[in-house]
């Protein structure tokens, strides 16, 4: 049975670790609503980017530019996998669920040659040691991520892809919902592949004079498109990331919150048995005396 004194210290280090858990959720707090406000600004931009390259790209040659080839091996062939996590936990299911959705990928795809890359220190650290090839990796992203970062991520997959050393590329990353609900996403990046007409809009009848030619503008914009798609994934990313450790912690800081009230309720019965034992003691010493 722990001693008083050992039950007062174990209260005290979990006050202290509520203390810091209650930080860290106020904190992530904080980060989110900054997170938050650069994805809503960053999707009306990607999506209407990709709608423009889209009505492009169906006015040209697929074979005008190389990240528009749609190969023959593109469902079957080499593929490069870029699986965004974070750089760090308490963050809940958030990074193992990235892992999972890789590792369903990989067995699913057991005779498709497969590369990845790997973006956070938690892919990494997991993945880099599983005997998959890891084309390159990519930790301690900024606490504001650029353009740079997004850069730096997509220019060896667009290069593998023109050069064919893979058939398309992939991205894997949790997409954020909400501040309770995160969705991990497995999206094509290359080859580049015009959206769909929704169903009941019918064709695009309009027309469109460019200056200079389609091809010029997809040979100028289409790599800054793909670029642009990481970005915007690192910034749901992020995003996700600082609403699952919101979570996380706010549920650590509760069950702390029990865990003391437990705990105080047992060193109290501690207490009070210590006491009745004394009583006891001292009525039985009188008695004999």
């Amino acid at each position: 049975m722990p001693s008083l004194i050992d039950m007062r210290r174990r209260i005290r280090a979990v006050k202290s670790t509520q203390q810091i858990t209650k930080a860290m959720k106020m904190v992530a707090a904080s980060k989110l609503r900054r997170a938050q406000e650069r994805v809503i600004a960053t999707r009306p931009f990607a999506g209407q980017a990709r709608q423009v390259l889209a009505s492009i790209a169906s006015r040209v040659d697929p074979a005008a530019h190389p990240l528009l080839a749609r190969r023959a091996g593109t469902e079957t062939g080499a593929t490069l996998l870029i699986a965004i996590s974070a750089d760090r936990g308490l963050c809940g299911s958030f990074n193992t669920n990235v892992i999972k959705t890789v590792g369903s990928v990989l067995r699913e795809n057991t005779e498709r040659p497969i590369s990845l890359g790997l973006v956070g220190r938690k892919s990494r650290d997991f993945l880099g040691r599983r005997g998959v090839p890891v084309r390159f990796d990519y930790v301690n992203l900024p606490k504001v991520i650029t353009y740079a970062e997004a850069e730096a991520i997509a220019n060896p997959a667009v290069s593998d892809f023109i050069e064919g050393k893979v058939d398309s590329v992939h991205l894997i990353y949790n997409e954020f919902k909400s501040v309770i609900a995160q969705k991990v996403v497995v999206e094509q990046l290359l080859p580049f592949v015009p959206e769909p007409v929704a169903e009941g809009q019918g064709p695009r009848t309009a027309e469109y004079l460019f200056e200079p030619s389609p091809e010029r503008i997809l040979d100028v914009l289409l790599q800054r498109l793909v670029v642009a798609q990481v970005l915007r994934a690192l910034l749901e990313s992020n995003a996700a990331f600082f609403a699952a450790q919101m979570t996380a912690m706010d549920a650590a800081t509760r069950n702390s919150r029990e865990m003391m009230d437990s705990l105080t309720l047992y060193m109290n019965k501690l207490r009070q048995a210590a006491i009745t034992r004394e009583i006891i003691e001292v009525v039985s010493g009188s008695q004999v005396s």
